[in-house]
């Protein structure tokens, strides 16, 4: 008998079987060793410290006074670094004390009463939850970019102060002994791995103001935005423009090569941009409103589209939009805003734009509502470049899987070789690895062969040479995807992924998963006898 003649399942019962007797002899080794949870790094020690002193309040509240916290230590220490350097530079007409110097260099303007020097000292005392407050007004005061974004609600009765002081202790050692520089990029890191963790602690909640950082890597790993002007209009609290200068410094182009724009409806997570973005240095033109009826860049044609849109949302008022001029491909339907905001990306696009974006695994196939036309028309205007299923559990606040759509408005512009009339399709469900029990991430290895594949795809030079493999990708032609009924689903093109052939002889194969198998049910019946006898002997036996 030929081995390819027995049925797949017969091996992956045999390995099943095997795994599970394995697990429970592993299981029984574990339970006598000692745990260590190794080296914890500095974000994971400031967060476990900060999260202690929590004590009862709740999780979207806590963020902000903590985040606040942060940005106000950066502020100062850019400050105080440019302060000194004015110091020293007296001799030569330097003011320290004058506004415009700190300005002129991009630096923030802090008054005396909002140094952190002035703040530390006075951790310990009952008033400083008002000193706080003081300080941010003097802040946003001072500069006018700041008016309304920073949280000043640290003097409020159900703020415990000793606890305020003792997390004004932690931060103040953030950075502590590091050069300036270098203690802007730990506040930085620091900023953005709180927000992580807030939106884990948050769960549902918490994925209206985060997107997780291996998924924003993706979008701009895969779109490259080194030059032109990036837009989010649902941009949460800014990652894709701190992913999107990460991207070009890692690169080593320039930052400036690059202009920023965006928008985010709900108030407290836009100030969460504000700050966030202000940590990092970035520029940014960041609007606060809502995106669908009261769009704060109408004449903006952006070069890079990259955002993480609310799934499915039901309340977006679409009613009142009925005869909106984003909605070339057909209005989208009142209930789900998918199509909405797709339609609004491609508006926004220049002639040579591409956009990179999440949505719900639904918006690759429904037929809803209008849906299927709508998406018959963006196929059929051969703006659909590149999409790709990812896998589930990435995000905080959903389990169900979800999709990357790329869009090009023209598939020939010159930098890319002529893709016109063709899509490619990456599956990239299997990808990633659990966390922690219930949510996984991708690697740096599956990040760059999605990457890498839709490089190579689109012709990119050093990116080498595409090709279709089984199970993962497939390059399809439009008149595919009509087959297909304009569903852009890759497991549809991509198939099934061919199976290795480790080159074991069929009954050598056999013989030796049935011999470990038997000894492993062996080792099985060994440990449930002993513990059968610790039972007997502790009174409960059978």
């Amino acid at each position: 008998m030929l081995a390819a003649q027995i049925p797949t399942s017969t091996f992956e019962g045999l390995n099943t079987m095997a795994r599970k007797a394995k697990t429970r002899t592993t299981r029984a080794a574990q339970a006598t060793e000692p745990t260590n949870s190794g080296t914890l790094g500095l974000e994971t020690k400031l967060w476990a410290a900060a999260d202690a002193l929590r004590n009862n309040m709740d999780a979207a509240e806590y963020k902000h006074v903590v985040l606040g916290l942060i940005f106000l230590k950066y502020i100062s220490d850019a400050f105080e670094a440019k302060h000194a350097e004015l110091e020293s530079q007296k001799a030569q007409g330097a003011n320290p004390e004058d506004p415009d110097e700190y300005r002129a260099a991009s630096i923030f303007w802090v008054p005396k009463e909002a140094r952190w020097t002035h703040l530390k000292p006075n951790a310990p005392q009952p008033s400083i939850g008002t000193l706080v407050d003081d300080a941010m007004s003097a802040i946003e005061r001072d500069n006018p970019s700041l008016r309304a974004v920073l949280p000043k609600d640290y003097g409020r009765p159900g703020l415990d102060k000793q606890r305020l002081g003792q997390l004004i202790n932690l931060v103040s050692d953030i950075g502590l002994g590091s050069p300036a520089d270098r203690a802007k990029d730990i506040l930085g890191r620091v900023y953005e791995y709180f927000l992580a963790q807030f939106a884990s602690a948050e769960g549902k909640k918490g994925g209206q103001f985060y997107t997780p950082s291996r998924v924003v890597r993706v979008l701009v790993e895969m779109l490259a935005p080194y030059k032109g002007r990036v837009y989010d209009p649902c941009c949460g609290s800014g990652g894709m423009f701190v992913s999107s200068e990460k991207f070009i410094e890692a690169h080593s182009g320039k930052i400036g090569d690059i202009s920023i724009y965006g928008q985010e409806s709900n108030y407290t997570t836009w100030r969460l941009a504000k700050m966030n973005l202000a940590i990092r240095g970035i520029d940014a033109q960041i609007a606060h409103g809502d995106t669908f009826h009261a769009d704060k860049h109408p004449d903006l044609k952006a070069d890079y589209v990259l955002a993480n849109p609310p799934f499915n949302d039901s309340d977006w008022r679409g009613e009142l939009l009925k005869d909106d001029k984003r909605w070339v491909y057909g209005v989208p339907p009142a209930g789900n805003a998918n199509f909405a905001w797709v339609q609004h990306f491609i508006y926004h696009l220049a002639p040579t734009g591409l956009a990179g974006f999440v949505l719900a695994n639904g918006s690759m196939s429904s037929n809803q509502s209008g849906e299927g036309e709508i998406r018959r028309g963006i196929v059929e205007a051969d703006l659909v470049d590149c999409m790709v299923a990812l896998p589930g559990q990435l995000f905080y606040s959903t389990q169900i899987p979800v999709c990357l759509w790329f869009l090009a408005r023209t598939k020939k512009n010159g930098r890319f070789r002529d893709r016109r009339g063709e899509t490619l399709f990456i599956d990239a469900r299997r990808m990633g690895s659990l966390v922690d029990r219930v949510h996984r991430e991708l690697t740096d290895e599956d990040l760059a062969k999605i990457a890498g594949t839709y490089h190579a795809w689109r012709g990119e030079k050093d990116a080498g040479e595409y090709a279709d493999v089984s199970g993962f990708c497939k390059s399809a032609t439009l008149e595919e995807v009509r087959k297909h009924a304009h569903v852009l689903t890759p497991g549809r093109y991509v198939g099934a992924e061919a199976e290795e052939d480790d080159g074991e002889p069929f009954e050598e194969k056999m013989g030796r998963l049935a011999s470990t198998l038997r000894e492993q049910m062996a080792e099985a019946r060994k440990l449930d006898a002993a513990i059968d006898a610790n039972l007997k002997g502790l009174g409960y036996g059978g």
